[in-house]
């Protein structure tokens, strides 16, 4: 369970959010995650992620590691993102549209690169600097990456679309989506911040990583859901539900689908057990 509290900025408009993500397995790890998310910290010139992430052993409580929480959120996000991918894009996905530039977005789009065969991306941000520095990361450099100022010129073009951001208010336009398309929603992770619009959510076939977090923290399926636009049952299924063929993924080259990622305590356990082995040997 994810404990969410939010804080007051002084003399800002927006709120800091400090989660609380504790997951365990029994006999083997337990691990929590202490993480905030700072929407000015671009104002220092620092990432809107900070954090720590805690592995103990769940037998002694003994501490075997601790992490930067924001690379492992990153990196777990990412993978999370290409995993529904490999179910929910069609297989000759070749091009992309990256919307936000945060620490996420170089990783967002290196991961849905492993998943499908892409080719060509687009970056969008609200500063086309911004951009252009996530275009010329050496992550990306076997990618034809290209910066642009117009969202609305170029989201029609791309077989994927990617939104990580942190804005309040919708940046998606279901007008603008085509035949075919899939779109992954990483952001909007409080019941009042929304990245994309209603015709979006009334387009699309609807999936997420758990109907746990996605029902309750995200604003992208609260708001509409209490406004009687869509209901539980629009939701096609959980990531747990795809990976285990229990519900299908894309069942069409016509659907438009859309993944919607809040994130979850044992992506980050899991993540954190795997670099220990990696070091373990």
């Amino acid at each position: 369970m994810r404990h969410h509290h939010d804080y007051a900025n002084p003399g800002k408009e927006r709120e800091s959010t400090l989660l609380l993500m504790p997951a365990w397995i029994e006999g083997q790890y337990l691990g929590v995650k202490m993480v905030t998310v700072s929407p000015y910290n671009g104002e220092h010139a620092l990432p809107s992620i900070q954090g720590l992430y805690i592995l103990n052993n769940a037998v002694t409580g003994q501490t075997e590691l601790i992490l930067d929480a924001k690379e492992l959120t990153v990196r777990r996000t990412a993978a999370t993102s290409a995993l529904a991918s490999k179910f929910l894009s069609r297989e000759d996905s070749g091009s992309l549209l990256m919307v936000g530039t945060g620490a996420l977005a170089p990783h967002l789009i290196e991961a849905h690169a492993t998943a499908r065969p892409i080719e060509k991306v687009y970056v969008w941000g609200r500063s086309i600097d911004n951009a252009e520095k996530i275009c010329q990361s050496e992550h990306l450099s076997h990618l034809s990456c290209e910066p642009v100022d117009s969202m609305e010129e170029v989201i029609g073009n791309v077989d994927i679309i990617s939104c990580a951001t942190l804005s309040p208010t919708p940046l998606i336009n279901g007008k603008w989506l085509q035949s075919g398309q899939h779109l992954d929603l990483v952001g909007a992770y409080r019941p009042d911040m929304r990245e994309a619009d209603d015709e979006v959510i009334r387009r699309c076939d609807l999936f997420v990583d758990t109907y746990q977090g996605a029902l309750k923290e995200t604003g992208d399926l609260v708001i509409p859901i209490s406004a009687g636009l869509i209901g539980r049952a629009d939701i096609k299924a959980e990531l747990r539900e795809l990976c285990s063929d229990e519900l299908p993924g894309r069942t069409s080259e016509q659907q438009i689908t859309c993944f919607k990622s809040v994130g979850h305590a044992l992506e980050d356990l899991v993540a954190a057990i795997l670099v220990k082995e990696n070091i373990d040997g």
